[in-house]
């Protein structure tokens, strides 16, 4: 569930890793934590494959202070990712205007 979302964001957090806590190999303790924190909430996501962008989901699953880690995380890596990783960027963008627009029609459908 949600693999090119956890492809995406563990890209991001190695981006961000690599330029702001040059580890050796891996990621630091703190980013490896950030990613298997951040792929467990993808994995109970209820929205599933359906997932709306975080920023405009009616639903916040990340606990505060892991909100604004992936925050800056996001915005460190977003543009870099456009170098590093093209394809994935492309991809990423489109798979989530998709989902935006049936987000924001089943919004407009659904009972109040």
């Amino acid at each position: 569930m949600n693999e090119g979302e956890k492809k995406v964001i563990s890209k991001m957090i190695s981006i961000y890793c690599r330029a702001n806590h040059k580890p050796v190999g891996e990621l630091c303790e703190e980013c490896s934590a950030l990613d298997s924190y951040a792929m467990k909430r993808l994995e109970n996501c209820p929205f599933g494959e359906n997932k709306p962008t975080c920023g405009s989901c009616s639903i916040h699953c990340y606990k505060s202070d892991m909100r604004l880690k992936i925050q800056e995380v996001m915005r460190f890596s977003g543009f870099r990712m456009m170098f590093l990783h093209p394809m994935d960027t492309i991809r990423h963008f489109y798979k989530e205007s998709k989902r935006n627009r049936l987000y924001a029609a089943a919004q407009k459908t659904s009972p109040k």
